[in-house]
């Protein structure tokens, strides 16, 4: 998704650079605070992490999950699974897992030992030993031929949104207020930003072609984080 909707920045904004940028997981509130990035897709996460008082964030959509096993573990063979169908296998649980379970883990045996990552974790599952849950798009990042990917009916969803710093408003910065309207699918006519502007209008405002916006693309683990380094988050 966010290659799609930097797709759509360029045609709305060609004048103004928007660059992609990767956020650790564990790393995505402080990228938005420290500055590091303009904006990003953030995995919602329930307790104490997010600071709500200092990000604004807009939910978007929700992630189903799958479970993602070696090609040929006899999991591989199932159209879908439930969480049923896991108990008795090896549970492998990134460290910076962002998937909230009952009591805190998945089901089947949670060896001692834990991947730090999504990354780690599909090399793990690749060799045919155990399963791991993840959002779909880190599957998907995370996919190659050796493994496969099976939606889990009855396992835990992950909250994607977008945030930025609250010192920060949208009424304020046309261009922040552009990528939010992208991200909810709000069309260039119906736009509030500069590409919502008549030409007269927008001259004055629209960012010089030395202006750099650059936002995120999912890593290991990691949410999208919009950059905008001129105009000065997941």
């Amino acid at each position: 998704m966010p290659s799609k909707w930097a797709g759509r920045w360029a045609e709305r904004l060609p004048g103004t650079r928007l660059d992609l940028v990767p956020v650790a997981l564990a790393e995505q509130w402080a990228a938005i605070l420290d500055g590091h990035v303009d904006a990003a897709l953030v995995r919602i996460t329930p307790g104490p992490g997010q600071p709500s008082d200092q990000v604004s964030v807009i939910p978007l959509y929700r992630e189903e999950p799958v479970v993602v096993c070696g090609r040929d573990h006899y999991l591989a063979a199932a159209d879908q699974l439930s969480l049923a169908d896991l108990d008795g296998d090896i549970a492998w649980q990134p460290l910076d897992d962002p998937l909230e379970w009952p009591g805190g883990r998945p089901p089947g045996q949670r060896p001692d030992q834990q991947p730090p990552g999504a990354a780690e974790a599909v090399a793990l599952v690749a060799t045919g030993l155990g399963f791991v849950v993840a959002p779909l798009s880190l599957a998907r990042l995370h996919h190659r031929k050796d493994i496969v990917s099976i939606p889990l009916v009855d396992g835990p969803e992950q909250q994607v949104g977008i945030a930025w710093s609250s010192d920060r408003s949208t009424n304020d910065d046309p261009l922040l207020e552009e990528m939010v309207g992208i991200v909810r699918g709000r069309t260039a006519r119906s736009s509030r930003g500069i590409a919502g502007e008549p030409p007269s209008a927008r001259s004055p405002r629209t960012a010089p072609k030395g202006d750099r916006r650059e936002t995120g693309t999912p890593g290991r683990g990691k949410p999208a984080g919009s950059r905008k380094r001129a105009p000065r988050r997941r």
